[in-house]
């Protein structure tokens, strides 16, 4: 096998540096400015993690309270992108809307200096997953306007979207996902950012980019297909059997392996935990236990581990969440890592240009027209 093919996708290639996160690396599974994720996902919450990724420090208390007080504020939806959130058909995908809604956003308020690219990384964050759940409700028939008085993201996103009140309990577990999704070195998604802001376009233009390629069933949409996968099973013994046939047809089971680690996700363990915490909530005898064969047999048979999206699906599904916002809150979580990436991009850049290699037919003449 030729470099060339053994590197296809740049697949084990260095194409940057960052300061940002390490993704099995320096003999650890996943950190984020240096701490540790399983410490970030326990003791903190996800304000603090994005502060973290875009500031490149943890705040205070102090800080923290100023912070959450600009998301709290800039969280409202300009009347201008209501309109655009209404006239979008309900059947649109929701990816489409977040990205349609971002490049909108860039329209009505567009990057006039450099200097507040840290204003749009906080707007963005606050006002993204306003977007998802006012155009989600607007189709329902539900205007949102009266929002919880929260200034926790993870709480409002299950306020408005559930329309009651939220336990600690899921309030944490969402902020937990928040956090093991915010950031993961130069995935497919956060490198299309980093390439997008090399070429000095603007900050909106970056994050569309980012977006449309999370869409991608081969990077987002893993824990969509994880929970299509767990409703074709009723029991524990099919959905054993299943697996199998699957494996045995060739089929891919998403939600296991990755590109980057090599014997386990370190964030997996984490969202299983919280998964089994949130099927106690509700008494759940069906989805843990065939989650559960389901990894014990691609572990017997393929030697896969299970990734984070595997247990996130259940996660989300327990609260509520409906399986189109998946990869969407994906979207959420990411903008604090994508918006990292591009201000360090911009801190020392230069055009991501790679070369190719050419595989077309060589030299021949030109045939004119009437000769052809």
């Amino acid at each position: 096998m030729s470099n060339l093919e053994k590197n296809k996708g740049l697949a084990g290639i260095d194409v940057g540096e960052t300061a940002i996160s390490t993704v099995g690396k320096q003999g650890v599974g996943l950190s984020y400015r240096g701490y540790l994720i399983d410490e970030l996902a326990e003791m903190s919450s996800f304000e603090e993690v994005s502060y973290l990724l875009i500031n490149a420090c943890l705040p205070t208390q102090s800080e923290l309270v100023a912070y959450k007080q600009r998301l709290f504020n800039k969280r409202l939806i300009p009347d201008q992108l209501k309109n655009i959130l209404q006239a979008l058909p309900k059947n649109s995908h929701p990816m489409d809307v977040l990205r349609t809604a971002v490049s909108a956003l860039g329209c009505l308020e567009p990057e006039s200096d450099r200097r507040t690219q840290f204003d749009i990384a906080e707007r963005l964050i606050a006002l993204v997953p306003m977007c998802l759940l006012y155009w989600y409700q607007y189709h329902r028939g539900i205007i949102v306007d009266d929002l919880p008085d929260t200034n926790s993201i993870a709480e409002l996103i299950l306020s408005v979207l559930n329309n009651n009140e939220v336990s600690s309990a899921q309030q944490k577990a969402l902020d937990q996902s928040l956090i093991l999704y915010a950031e993961h070195e130069f995935n497919a998604s956060t490198f299309a950012a980093r390439v997008s802001a090399s070429t000095l376009t603007d900050f909106y233009s970056s994050i569309t980019a980012a977006i449309g390629t999370l869409k991608g069933p081969l990077h987002g949409g893993a824990n969509e297909a994880t929970m299509a996968l767990l409703n074709r099973f009723t029991s524990v013994k099919q959905a054993e059997e299943g697996i199998k046939n699957i494996l045995n047809n060739r089929e891919k089971v998403m939600g296991f392996g990755h590109r980057v680690y090599k014997d386990s996700d370190p964030r997996s363990d984490i969202i299983k935990k919280t998964a089994n915490v949130l099927a106690d909530m509700v008494n759940d005898q069906h989805y843990i236990p065939v989650s559960e064969v389901i990894e014990k047999t691609m572990w017997a048979e393929k030697k896969l581990f299970p990734n984070l999206d595997f247990y996130s699906a259940t996660a989300y599904y327990f609260l509520g969440i409906p399986v189109s916002f998946y990869t969407p809150l994906f979207v959420c979580s990411r903008l604090a890592g994508w918006s990292a990436h591009i201000i360090e991009q911009r801190s020392d850049n230069r055009l991501i240009r790679p070369n190719a290699v050419y595989t077309g037919v060589g030299i021949r003449p030109f045939i004119p027209l009437t000769e052809r």
